[in-house]
């Protein structure tokens, strides 16, 4: 990674935790179920946006799996400097993309303590992958779980139309 790699992550980092304190102090800390919404709608504009651009000069995608080969893949190299570590479906709209060193909350300890406050770290990621997958035109309900630090899990549901 060179120079100009690391002054990029360093500001994307800086950005994305001054972004949640802003909306944590602007919505007040007692309402968390609000500034999440509005971290993952952040999320969700941007992942549109992304997707628009990294995307208009690629074929069609035969299907929904190719659509989540190319999250794990190149969306989330674009995003995050690497690719998902690992990718599971059921086959049947579930999948479940696992990132084993989620590069937002490796900065956060790895004690249990902190595992409170991942869900706050994690909304604007799942708003990414949302709305990407949405100007995809797939339709889904993002999640995140963090068991034990920095790795993360996002269950993606697929939403048939």
């Amino acid at each position: 990674m060179n120079k100009q790699d690391m002054a990029d992550e360093a500001l994307f980092l800086l950005l994305h935790n001054e972004i949640i304190s802003c909306v944590y102090k602007a919505e007040g800390d007692a309402d968390n179920g609000k500034c999440i919404t509005k971290l993952e709608n952040m999320g969700f504009r941007v992942g549109q946006g992304l997707t628009e651009r990294s995307t208009k000069d690629t074929a069609r995608f035969k299907d929904e799996l190719d659509i989540m080969k190319f999250v794990c893949k190149d969306f989330w190299t674009t995003v995050f400097k690497k690719q998902i570590d690992n990718l599971r479906t059921n086959h049947q709209g579930i999948y479940v993309l696992q990132d084993n060193k989620f590069r937002l909350i490796t900065q956060m300890s790895a004690g249990k303590q902190y595992l409170e406050h991942a869900p706050k770290y994690l909304a604007f990621s799942c708003g990414l992958i949302r709305g990407g997958l949405s100007n995809l035109g797939i339709k889904s309900i993002v999640t995140a779980e963090v068991s034990v630090m920095p790795a993360c899990k996002f269950q993606v549901m697929i939403q048939k139309l």
